[in-house]
């Protein structure tokens, strides 16, 4: 009988824990000092870097992770399974970033996912995931005029971050669609396992997503995280940048300015002292804040307005290795599904929900590869306080009962699927918190108001720069790349002096 992996994102049975090898010296042969230190290896942190590095600025990249990546990583196993922790999807537009900001050998293997699922007790279809085929499934299935369907289609588009608009997306939702809780579900559904967003937060932070989304699709980086993040390491290491990996950064050391704020002078990494003169953090802006710059260094209203700032909702992901030399047929790419009769945001994420989205890798994910190989990867939006509260038995129970409700919703679409899975694993937001040390485990960052926080960090503490999942509109890989190129944008006017 197959049993359950009881480990994480790294099993200490056979992959070293990210703090056993502290006793080697993982800073050996760097310098005393650069122009900026990024905190955290995320796709924000290092494409941030990478902007920098190529203007020729010194920098040095620190991840306390035994790989860079933050939550845009894979792990491996054993009989060969590897597993993406969040590669599924993104929009079109990180073509034209990836291409701007790094590569054209990275934006080219960026391709659209063409089959989309929706399985619920609402309706059961499939969708490429744009605006042309979005138009036509809500104007023939759900009957919805051509023109209320395009009048919300424009304006998304047109909504802007900078508008004064302050209803809820659920308001937003019945303005265009009065009554059509069905409707509301395909639109909102996918947004909301993709970054948190509810029907309860401001309609900005979906409209802006959606829009990016609807504007040709959902894309996926063709050669897996593996591949990436080794294109953008090296990358990086010609344009100068110096990557450190098990370098766990414990304090931003400052010092007073001229005007009495404090400014930054360096960074503790692994007990040792490197100056700089700017910081870019690639952390959550509440560990930044609190755990690495610290309260009494900050303005009492400023630290006010960042305890303020609520923590976005978390995710469980339960991995699913298909054992070598066995098929799946095709199911879908993405495929969402529950068991709710309505949508809501407080079932999606409730610790018994029945609702998850199934990624399912098949082998032209990884084209690059001799052997031909299956995954799935379960993903069930979560709330911290459910998981941080149990007990190593309770947390253990809980674990292996969303496996076995992952593999029972599976079978629904594959029968034979269990004796055909050799690995099965499970992330909980007790695991994001470990491996990548978010506030709360928090998958998907900080609600709206956190981006005013982030943003006003350098006018609180010059030098100091934050680049994290802020905001909602500032989520996924899109988002996130493209504030690392903002904020570095920033750092440099500061080190050269325009600002």
């Amino acid at each position: 009988m197959l049993k359950f992996a009881r480990g994480s994102f790294a099993r200490c049975a056979h992959i070293p824990s990210i703090f056993t090898h502290m006793a080697k010296d993982f800073l050996k042969g760097a310098r005393d000092d650069y122009d900026v230190v990024v905190i955290g290896s995320g796709l924000g942190g290092l494409t941030g870097a990478n902007y920098l590095a190529k203007l020729g600025h010194s920098v040095l990249v620190l991840e306390h992770h035994y790989q860079f990546g933050g939550l845009a990583t894979w792990f491996t196993r054993k009989r060969g399974h590897i597993f993406d922790i969040s590669l599924h999807g993104f929009p079109v537009g990180m073509i034209k970033s990836c291409r701007k900001y790094w590569t054209k050998e990275i934006s080219d293997r960026i391709v659209q996912l063409k089959d989309v699922r929706f399985v619920n007790p609402q309706f059961n279809l499939r969708t490429t995931f744009d605006r042309e085929d979005f138009t036509r499934q809500l104007t023939e299935r759900f009957q919805v005029s051509t023109e209320r369907v395009t009048a919300f289609f424009e304006h998304l588009r047109q909504m802007n971050y900078y508008d004064r608009d302050q209803r809820t997306t659920r308001e937003l939702f019945e303005e265009f669609f009065p009554g059509r809780g069905d409707v509301h579900r395909l639109l909102l559904e996918p947004i909301a396992y993709a970054n948190g967003s509810t029907l309860d937060d401001p309609a900005i932070t979906y409209g802006i997503v959606f829009s990016n989304f609807m504007s040709k699709g959902v894309y996926i980086f063709r050669g897996g995280t593996d591949l990436l993040i080794g294109l953008m390491a090296a990358e990086l290491r010609k344009n100068g940048a110096d990557l450190r990996h098990r370098c766990l950064v414990e304090r931003v050391l400052t010092e007073p300015s001229p005007d009495g704020r404090p400014r930054v002078r360096g960074v503790v990494i692994n007990g040792k002292e490197i100056r700089c003169r700017a910081v870019l953090s690639n952390a959550n802006v509440k560990n930044t804040l609190f755990d690495l710059v610290g309260r009494d260094n900050l303005p009492p209203a400023y630290a006010a307005e960042a305890d303020a700032v609520r923590i976005n909702s978390s995710s469980c992901q339960v991995y699913m290795g298909i054992r070598a030399g066995e098929t799946i047929p095709h199911i879908g790419d993405l495929v969402f599904t529950s068991d709710a009769k309505e949508f809501t945001s407080t079932e999606l994420t409730d610790f018994h929900t029945t609702s998850r989205t199934y990624s399912v890798y098949y082998p032209d994910t990884r084209p690059q590869n001799a052997e031909h190989r299956y995954a799935i990867v379960a993903s069930i939006n979560a709330r911290w306080q459910d998981w941080a509260k149990l007990d190593e038995a309770d947390y253990v129970k809980h674990k292996e009962r969303i496996i076995e409700e992952s593999v029972v919703g599976l079978e629904r679409f594959i029968p034979d699927v269990r004796e055909k899975i050799d690995w099965l694993e499970a992330a909980t937001p007790r695991t994001v918190q470990r491996y990548v040390r978010h506030w709360a485990g928090t998958s998907f960052g900080t609600k709206f108001e956190g981006l005013k926080v982030s943003m006003e960090l350098p006018d609180q503490v010059p030098g100091l720069y934050h680049a994290g999942s802020v905001g909602i509109i500032m989520s996924g890989w899109l988002g996130t790349i493209n504030y690392g190129v903002i904020t570095a944008s920033k750092v440099d006017a500061f080190l050269s002096g325009r600002k």
